[in-house]
């Protein structure tokens, strides 16, 4: 296991993939829910202009008072927008369609490729005692992406078993290594998770095969499969964990819940206690 005493709290991951309906936000929610499950607090940014994270936790578009849009544009603290879930232990920085005019809002900010690096590293926040804080990007490659994988210490990829999914990766394999260049030389990609796997289906199986063998161990041992109450539970604006705790669905982001956690282990509260 790897020893992370002296590695950056909270972790912050992105989770990423310009291709949309690729079951992005499902596992930011869901991966959320599974880690405050083991004990974590986390926080969710929701920076996708559809707000899909927002509403999937619970948080009508009425009821967002402040958002990441003022994040980002007003400088808003985080700690005066965070709001918390239903979810013990998981926290939100909620999102509006606000954000879809972030690119050209942003545009003559001399910072603007890293604000939401530096709202993420103010003093108020880290009094929140996050483990985790996770940024669900929108499906597309622009500003609001690059604010996250500046911010980001890691980036997940979901990536779902269809035709021409691996050949969507260049482009953002491409931004990951400009980024690294330019403005964040220490972000690494955590993994590529497989999502809405039919394990009945050849071409789902073909995926597989070829994403582990292109991208070896970056590969999530973890499959996401195909599940209805994966697609139900934000209706009831819930995560899977809850809706359906036994489903497949619930018990597959449990398995990626514990790939992560074995990568970035936590000292629990209960751990070091007398006996």
């Amino acid at each position: 296991m790897l020893d992370l005493s002296a590695a950056p709290r909270p972790h912050i991951m992105a989770i990423a993939n310009q291709k949309g309906g690729v079951g992005k936000t499902t596992t930011a929610i869901n991966l959320a829910a599974g880690l405050v499950e083991k004990g974590a607090r986390a926080l969710l940014v929701d920076l996708d202009p559809q707000g899909n994270a927002s509403t999937g936790l619970g948080l009508a578009p009425g009821d967002r008072k402040a958002t990441s849009y003022d994040l980002l544009m007003d400088e808003v603290p985080a700690t005066e927008i965070i709001v918390e879930t239903t979810t013990p232990g998981l926290f939100l920085c909620p999102a509006t369609a606000d954000l879809a005019s972030a690119d050209i809002d942003l545009v003559a900010n001399e910072k603007r490729s890293f604000l939401l690096h530096d709202a993420l590293r103010e003093p108020g926040l880290s009094q929140l005692d996050f483990d985790f804080i996770l940024i669900d990007c929108p499906p597309s490659l622009n500003l609001l992406t690059v604010n996250a994988l500046v911010a980001a210490h890691s980036i997940l990829v979901p990536l779902q078993t269809e035709f021409f999914a691996l050949e969507g990766l260049s482009q953002l394999m491409l931004t990951i290594r400009q980024i690294r260049k330019t403005a964040n030389p220490t972000l690494r990609i955590e993994g590529v998770v497989l999502t809405m796997h039919d394990s009945r289906n050849r071409l789902s199986q073909q995926v597989e095969h070829d994403a582990r063998r292109t991208l070896g161990e970056l590969v999530f041992e973890t499959i996401i499969p195909r599940n209805v109450r994966v697609g139900e539970a934000p209706s009831y604006s819930l995560p899977v964990l809850s809706y359906d705790t036994n489903s497949k669905g619930a018990e597959a982001y449990r398995a990626l819940t514990q790939e992560i956690l074995n990568r970035h282990p936590m000292k629990l509260p209960m751990e070091g206690a007398d006996q």
